[in-house]
Protein backbone atom coordinates (compact mmCIF):
# COMPACT_ATOMS: atom_id res chain seq x y z
CA UNK A 1 0.00 0.00 0.00
CA UNK A 2 1.19 3.62 -0.92
CA UNK A 3 1.77 5.34 2.26
CA UNK A 4 -0.14 8.88 0.18
CA UNK A 5 -3.26 6.75 0.33
CA UNK A 6 -2.79 4.88 3.84
CA UNK A 7 -5.99 5.55 5.85
CA UNK A 8 -4.41 5.87 9.00
CA UNK A 9 -1.22 7.98 10.06
CA UNK A 10 -0.33 5.68 13.26
CA UNK A 11 1.88 6.83 16.02
CA UNK A 12 3.85 4.29 18.33
CA UNK A 13 5.09 5.95 21.73
CA UNK A 14 7.06 4.67 25.02
CA UNK A 15 10.31 3.23 26.32
CA UNK A 16 10.94 -0.14 27.28
CA UNK A 17 13.78 -0.65 29.81
CA UNK A 18 16.38 -3.83 28.36
CA UNK A 19 17.99 -6.34 29.65
CA UNK A 20 21.54 -5.35 29.92
CA UNK A 21 22.67 -7.57 27.81
CA UNK A 22 20.85 -6.39 24.69
CA UNK A 23 22.79 -6.36 21.36
CA UNK A 24 21.51 -4.02 18.45
CA UNK A 25 21.12 -6.59 16.17
CA UNK A 26 18.54 -8.37 19.03
CA UNK A 27 16.76 -5.31 19.13
CA UNK A 28 16.64 -4.99 15.35
CA UNK A 29 15.11 -8.28 15.03
CA UNK A 30 12.54 -7.81 17.44
CA UNK A 31 11.52 -4.09 15.93
CA UNK A 32 11.45 -5.86 12.58
CA UNK A 33 7.86 -5.61 12.10
CA UNK A 34 8.07 -2.06 12.48
CA UNK A 35 10.49 -1.19 10.16
CA UNK A 36 10.03 -3.81 7.64
CA UNK A 37 5.90 -2.68 7.24
CA UNK A 38 7.48 0.73 6.96
CA UNK A 39 9.65 -0.43 3.68
CA UNK A 40 12.96 -0.22 5.34
CA UNK A 41 15.52 -2.40 4.94
CA UNK A 42 16.81 -1.97 8.52
CA UNK A 43 16.15 -0.48 11.66
CA UNK A 44 18.57 2.21 11.12
CA UNK A 45 16.89 2.82 7.71
CA UNK A 46 13.75 2.48 8.99
CA UNK A 47 14.11 4.75 12.55
CA UNK A 48 13.02 7.92 11.99
CA UNK A 49 9.25 8.77 12.18
CA UNK A 50 7.00 10.44 9.37
CA UNK A 51 7.41 13.48 10.97
CA UNK A 52 10.59 15.05 11.37
CA UNK A 53 9.98 16.77 14.93
CA UNK A 54 9.56 13.08 16.44
CA UNK A 55 12.57 11.15 17.99
CA UNK A 56 11.65 8.31 16.04
CA UNK A 57 12.86 5.19 17.19
CA UNK A 58 16.41 5.63 19.30
CA UNK A 59 18.49 2.64 21.40
CA UNK A 60 20.30 4.16 24.28
CA UNK A 61 22.99 1.46 24.62
CA UNK A 62 24.34 2.97 27.80
CA UNK A 63 21.00 2.81 29.29
CA UNK A 64 19.55 0.31 27.67
CA UNK A 65 16.92 2.24 27.20
CA UNK A 66 14.67 1.71 23.81
CA UNK A 67 12.44 5.01 23.30
CA UNK A 68 9.81 5.41 20.63
CA UNK A 69 8.23 8.46 19.75
CA UNK A 70 7.74 7.52 15.79
CA UNK A 71 4.92 7.75 13.19
CA UNK A 72 3.85 5.45 10.24
CA UNK A 73 1.15 5.60 7.49
CA UNK A 74 -0.47 2.57 7.02
CA UNK A 75 -3.81 0.46 7.65
CA UNK A 76 -5.57 -2.09 10.66
CA UNK A 77 -3.27 -4.54 8.90
CA UNK A 78 -0.48 -3.00 11.41
CA UNK A 79 -2.16 -4.50 14.54
CA UNK A 80 -0.45 -7.56 13.11
CA UNK A 81 3.18 -5.78 13.30
CA UNK A 82 2.60 -4.71 16.86
CA UNK A 83 1.79 -8.06 17.98
CA UNK A 84 4.81 -10.01 16.36
CA UNK A 85 7.21 -6.70 18.01
CA UNK A 86 5.63 -7.11 21.44
CA UNK A 87 6.47 -10.88 21.38
CA UNK A 88 9.82 -10.45 20.56
CA UNK A 89 10.26 -7.33 22.83
CA UNK A 90 9.29 -9.84 25.73
CA UNK A 91 12.32 -11.65 25.37
CA UNK A 92 14.40 -8.70 25.19
CA UNK A 93 12.65 -6.55 28.40
CA UNK A 94 13.94 -5.68 31.38
CA UNK A 95 10.79 -4.64 33.23
CA UNK A 96 7.09 -4.19 32.61
CA UNK A 97 6.34 -1.24 30.03
CA UNK A 98 3.47 -0.03 28.21
CA UNK A 99 3.61 1.17 24.12
CA UNK A 100 0.63 3.35 23.19
CA UNK A 101 -0.42 3.47 19.85
CA UNK A 102 -2.90 5.84 18.57
CA UNK A 103 -4.84 5.56 15.09
CA UNK A 104 -5.21 8.81 13.34
CA UNK A 105 -7.86 9.01 10.33
CA UNK A 106 -5.64 10.46 7.84
CA UNK A 107 -8.99 11.74 5.90
CA UNK A 108 -10.83 13.25 8.95
CA UNK A 109 -11.56 17.02 8.49
CA UNK A 110 -12.55 17.95 12.01
CA UNK A 111 -14.60 20.61 10.34
CA UNK A 112 -16.98 17.78 9.06
CA UNK A 113 -17.61 16.97 12.77
CA UNK A 114 -20.26 19.21 13.37
CA UNK A 115 -22.03 17.56 10.56
CA UNK A 116 -22.23 14.33 12.62
CA UNK A 117 -19.41 12.77 10.84
CA UNK A 118 -17.05 10.41 12.93
CA UNK A 119 -13.06 9.70 12.86
CA UNK A 120 -11.67 6.18 12.61
CA UNK A 121 -9.18 7.24 15.14
CA UNK A 122 -7.88 4.48 17.81
CA UNK A 123 -6.06 4.31 20.46
CA UNK A 124 -4.25 0.87 21.57
CA UNK A 125 -2.43 0.26 25.07
CA UNK A 126 0.13 -2.66 24.65
CA UNK A 127 1.89 -3.94 27.52
CA UNK A 128 5.14 -5.92 27.08
CA UNK A 129 7.51 -7.41 30.04
CA UNK A 130 10.21 -10.28 30.76
CA UNK A 131 7.11 -12.03 32.83
CA UNK A 132 3.44 -12.37 33.00
CA UNK A 133 3.76 -10.56 36.79
CA UNK A 134 5.90 -7.46 35.35
CA UNK A 135 3.09 -6.87 33.05
CA UNK A 136 0.45 -7.02 35.44
CA UNK A 137 2.58 -4.23 37.85
CA UNK A 138 2.57 -2.13 34.76
CA UNK A 139 -1.45 -2.24 34.38
CA UNK A 140 -1.79 -2.31 38.05
CA UNK A 141 0.15 0.67 38.18
CA UNK A 142 -1.52 2.49 35.40
CA UNK A 143 -4.90 1.81 36.83
CA UNK A 144 -3.81 3.38 40.02
CA UNK A 145 -2.39 6.51 39.03
CA UNK A 146 -5.95 6.85 36.45
CA UNK A 147 -8.19 6.55 39.19
CA UNK A 148 -6.40 8.31 42.04
CA UNK A 149 -6.16 11.52 39.30
CA UNK A 150 -9.91 11.13 38.89
CA UNK A 151 -11.40 10.85 42.36
CA UNK A 152 -8.49 13.48 44.18
CA UNK A 153 -10.82 16.09 42.39
CA UNK A 154 -13.48 14.73 44.86
CA UNK A 155 -11.35 13.67 47.69
CA UNK A 156 -8.38 14.37 49.23
CA UNK A 157 -5.55 11.44 48.29
CA UNK A 158 -5.09 10.29 51.76
CA UNK A 159 -8.67 9.18 51.72
CA UNK A 160 -8.22 6.43 49.01
CA UNK A 161 -6.03 4.08 50.34
CA UNK A 162 -8.77 1.26 50.52
CA UNK A 163 -9.72 2.13 46.70
CA UNK A 164 -5.72 1.20 46.07
CA UNK A 165 -6.33 -1.46 48.21
CA UNK A 166 -9.03 -3.27 45.92
CA UNK A 167 -7.44 -2.64 43.04
CA UNK A 168 -4.51 -4.60 44.39
CA UNK A 169 -6.71 -7.15 45.34
CA UNK A 170 -7.87 -7.55 41.77
CA UNK A 171 -4.81 -8.12 39.97
CA UNK A 172 -3.64 -10.35 42.82
CA UNK A 173 -6.91 -12.70 42.03
CA UNK A 174 -6.39 -12.23 38.45
CA UNK A 175 -2.35 -12.79 38.47
CA UNK A 176 -3.16 -15.87 41.24
CA UNK A 177 -5.69 -17.34 38.38
CA UNK A 178 -3.00 -16.93 35.60
CA UNK A 179 -0.49 -19.12 37.95
CA UNK A 180 -3.77 -21.21 38.39
CA UNK A 181 -4.56 -21.36 34.64
CA UNK A 182 -0.81 -22.13 33.77
CA UNK A 183 -0.24 -24.98 36.75
CA UNK A 184 -2.83 -27.05 35.16
CA UNK A 185 -3.63 -26.80 31.49
CA UNK A 186 -0.68 -25.58 29.71
CA UNK A 187 3.12 -26.38 30.19
CA UNK A 188 4.90 -22.86 31.39
CA UNK A 189 7.98 -23.63 30.57
CA UNK A 190 9.75 -23.48 27.19
CA UNK A 191 6.55 -22.24 26.13
CA UNK A 192 7.37 -18.89 25.27
CA UNK A 193 6.98 -14.83 26.49
CA UNK A 194 3.79 -14.13 27.91
CA UNK A 195 1.42 -12.25 26.24
CA UNK A 196 -0.01 -8.66 25.59
CA UNK A 197 -2.64 -6.78 24.81
CA UNK A 198 -5.10 -4.24 26.16
CA UNK A 199 -6.81 -1.42 24.30
CA UNK A 200 -9.97 0.17 23.27
CA UNK A 201 -11.49 3.35 21.79
CA UNK A 202 -10.27 6.99 22.98
CA UNK A 203 -12.01 9.32 23.95
CA UNK A 204 -11.83 12.45 21.67
CA UNK A 205 -8.87 12.85 19.41
CA UNK A 206 -5.86 12.21 20.99
CA UNK A 207 -2.65 15.24 20.89
CA UNK A 208 0.18 13.55 19.46
CA UNK A 209 3.22 13.07 21.36
CA UNK A 210 5.90 15.50 20.62
CA UNK A 211 8.77 14.63 23.21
Amino acid sequence: MSSYNAPFEIHVHGQVQLRADTSFEQLQEALKPLWKYAGARSLADGAASAYEEEPGIKFDAQEHMLQMCWTVRGDDDFRQSLDEMCMSLNELAELGAAIEVTFYDADFDEDEEDDGTESRDDFVMLFVGPTPAAIMQVQRDLLVQDVVNMMERHFDGAELGGVVAEIDKLFTQRFDALVNSLEIGKPPRGSGGPGNSGGGHGGGRRPRHLH
